[in-house]
């Protein structure tokens, strides 16, 4: 139910996906230090937080995700190509070097061929205290990639190249992991987040720009390598505190027929992945929505699960999301990348900036994970307390109250609740709290993710631009 480990509630989650939308391209092979041009750059209604296009004042969030086949065309290519198709993505060409990595999950050594591409700058529309980047890619057997990131500071120089995962869709090859350490005295690398440091935040030290680098790998001489379809990032600057505005209910009820699974009962199940099902609230609220939208693994996936327990499909997203570093389940983009594995969905990690946003992804058909924090006694009917959690939120009441599968239920019967509006909102928006030794700790500022078709409806377009996504 909670993090295995303390990290910052610095996080946030979302999915907005490629998508057949028309999205401005950008140049060929422009220089990494190069910002992107106009036409690389999404329109101001595309990207940034929720709200009429154009609108500037009170933002606290820009999402930039690259996944076109302009896009790809983009940035600077070591050995990599943009690739046509129904989804378009990046993959390697011709490999530029080869390379040994040394699991350090496992010890296991391997010579890699390897390609790689670096995205144009892309300047924040929000100079951030934080960024969380996303990808969904396609990793056969024997290939894997690493996305790292660098931002800079504006007149403040730039963080060095930080690396926010290393990863494969499966974990046969290497282990798919965050890496833990990596500072420059101005900002730290937590799990699978970037954030400005306390004492630099407070003298005004904000992610003024960021690009990302992909390293694709495969065997040497293999015709397959991996393909990126969608890659990019969540700045934001959510400013602290302890409560936060109301947003009105828009006074209609809407309920998403979403699968319930509960994480209790795969308790002590699998204790190498993050201790079993009692810490399995990311990936079974990720294997709701990934059903929702119609797809499960394949009996053959599921034959390594003992075949006493119900639902295994629970326990292969916990298996296919560990973070071997983080040494649980819950990283954030891990998840989203691996919803995207299913044909035809798409994935990100965001923040949103209110219930009513969560109202309009909800009534264009999209429900939402989202990570909350609170005592017992501050939200009712949830019956416990937690440092973190994650819980799919499916619709709402007539009077706005937030419907959600919570996992953290006896059976799944149990998962659906309704809590009530003023409460739930403010343990998912708010960046601080007392915890029950009456400390001040964090909240998660909004974070959700999002998980959506590849090619969205029209509706489901709207909505997802309308608050920012896209």
């Amino acid at each position: 139910m909670t993090a295995p480990t303390p990290r910052r509630a610095l996080l946030a989650l979302a999915l907005a996906a490629a998508t057949v939308v028309s999205v401005p391209g950008g140049r060929a092979a422009a220089a990494p230090a190069e910002a992107e041009s106009a036409a690389g750059e999404p329109a101001p209604a595309e990207s940034g937080e929720g709200g009429p296009a154009g609108e500037g004042a009170g933002r606290t969030v820009d999402n930039r995700f690259w996944h076109s086949y302009a896009h790809w065309r983009a940035g600077t290519h070591q050995g990599t190509t943009a690739r046509h198709g129904h989804r378009p993505g990046l993959a390697i060409a011709t490999p530029a070097g080869r390379t040994e990595y040394t699991d350090p999950h496992t010890g296991r050594k391997g010579i890699w061929e390897y390609a790689s591409w670096t995205s144009p700058v892309h300047r924040s529309r929000v100079p951030g205290t934080e960024a969380i980047p996303s990808w969904n890619a396609h990793t056969p057997a024997g290939t894997w990639i690493q996305v790292e990131l660098r931002a800079g500071y504006g007149t403040r120089g730039a963080t060095p190249w930080y690396v926010m995962g290393r990863w494969a869709s499966g974990d046969g090859d290497i282990r798919r992991t965050s890496v833990d350490g990596q500072t420059d005295g101005t900002s730290t690398v937590w799990t699978d987040t970037l954030a400005v440091d306390a004492p630099a935040r407070a003298n005004g030290v904000r992610l003024a720009d960021w690009q990302l680098r992909l390293t694709l790998h495969r065997r040497p001489g293999a015709a397959e390598g991996p393909t990126v379809w969608l890659a990019g990032a969540m700045v934001s600057d959510v400013p602290d505190r302890f409560t936060v505005p109301a947003a009105a209910p828009s006074g209609r009820a809407h309920e998403l027929e979403v699968p319930r699974y509960s994480q209790e009962v795969h308790r002590g199940q699998y204790p190498q992945y993050d201790n079993g099902g009692e810490a399995w609230c990311s990936p079974t609220s990720t294997q709701m929505i990934i059903e929702y939208w119609g797809h499960k693994p394949a009996a053959a996936d599921l034959a390594w699960v003992d075949s006493r327990y119900a639902d295994p499909q629970v326990c292969h997203a916990a298996r296919l999301t560990y973070d071997s570093a983080y040494k649980g389940c819950g990283n954030w983009p891990f998840n989203a990348a691996y919803a995207a594995t299913y044909d035809g969905l798409a994935g990100v990690v965001t923040r949103l900036r209110s219930l009513a946003d969560l109202e309009t992804l909800v009534r264009a058909g999209i429900p939402a994970i989202t990570s909350l924090s609170f005592r017992t006694e501050e939200l009712t009917g949830a019956g416990y307390g937690t440092a973190g959690h994650l819980m799919t939120v499916i619709g709402f009441t007539v009077a706005g109250d937030v419907i959600a599968n919570d996992p953290n239920s006896p059976d799944n019967p149990s998962v659906r609740r309704v809590y009530e509006r003023r409460e739930w909102e403010n343990a998912w928006l708010r960046t601080k709290r007392h915890n029950a030794a009456g400390k001040v700790a964090t909240g998660s500022g909004g974070i959700c993710y999002l998980y959506a078709p590849a090619r969205p409806t029209v509706a489901q377009i709207g909505a997802l631009r309308a608050v920012g996504v896209l």
